[in-house]
């Protein structure tokens, strides 16, 4: 809108938004709210705490600095373990949410994690299998050519690292597993 020297259309009252918008301004003053009479007939909930009683074991479970406590119950299925482990404690111990730094660092973590599955992998009866299980194969069944172009889909631009992301630590790791057995064996 170019400007004009007319003074321009003021924005309209919260009672005209309120008559024309049903149910406009609920995040207002709380008589304004719908359900602000209902709050008042809550009564008894039937709890018998204030604040509900906390699950043990949480001394050594991490939580951001910003927070005094953890909640009353919390995830104990992963534990913090290993090198990521050790990656992740540093982050929540000395790092706030506030900073990029800390965030960056629980990814660190995810991805060293990640690295410590594929090669834990390799050494069971049946480690990962890259070509099935991302899909490679599936993709030459489903109109590959069809289904990528002309239809405005942005993963098209990134299509050629795909395999350099998903091939490329496997191939590392054969390759220095390669070099370490080379060297053991070599040196014999």
């Amino acid at each position: 809108m170019p400007y004009e020297a007319t003074k321009p259309m003021l924005a309209p009252t919260a009672d005209e938004l309120r008559e024309r918008i049903p149910g406009w301004g609920a995040d207002s003053a709380p008589e304004h709210r719908r359900t602000w009479q209902q709050r008042d007939d809550i009564g008894d909930t039937g709890a018998h705490w204030t604040l509900p009683d906390r699950q043990p074991g949480g001394e050594e479970r991490e939580r951001s600095i910003e927070h005094g406590m953890l909640p009353p119950v919390f995830g104990t299925a992963q534990p913090l373990h290993g090198l990521s482990g050790a990656i992740r404690r540093f982050a929540y111990d000395n790092l706030s949410e506030t900073k990029n730094t800390r965030w960056l660092l629980l990814v660190v973590g995810d991805r060293v994690e990640s690295v410590g599955a594929h090669l834990r992998s390799l050494a069971t009866r049946h480690p990962d299998n890259p070509i099935t299980q991302t899909g490679v194969l599936a993709e030459s069944r489903h109109r590959p050519v069809s289904s990528r172009f002309g239809r405005g889909r942005l993963d098209v631009r990134h299509t050629w690292m795909d395999p350099i992301i998903v091939a490329g630590p496997w191939i590392a790791a054969v390759f220095l597993g390669v070099r370490i057995i080379r060297r053991v064996f070599g040196r014999r």
